[in-house]
């Protein structure tokens, strides 16, 4: 098994996979489950909570990154980066 610092490009991947952006809370609860299930299986977190994970791991919550993503493209939108009038 990779050390915890290794698992960049995995983190990346799951993020990829569960990327879109959900629009019911429950639909945000199962992908923020999968976050959480997926670094419970590392063994190096195993005995630690999911607050220590996301900083070991340098995760956001889905509600962060969705948060994060809602500002850039605000900010797009704002100085004329995306085209609105189509």
């Amino acid at each position: 098994m990779p050390h915890v610092r290794d698992l960049g490009i995995t983190i990346s991947y799951v993020r990829l996979i569960v990327g879109w952006s959900p629009l019911t809370l429950q639909d945000i609860d199962a992908i923020e489950r999968v976050q959480k299930r997926f670094t419970n299986s590392l063994p190096e977190l195993r005995e630690c909570s999911y607050e220590v994970h996301q900083k070991r791991l340098s995760l956001q919550s889905l509600e962060l990154r969705r948060l994060h993503n809602d500002i850039i493209w605000c900010y797009k939108i704002v100085f004329g980066f995306v085209d609105t009038h189509s």
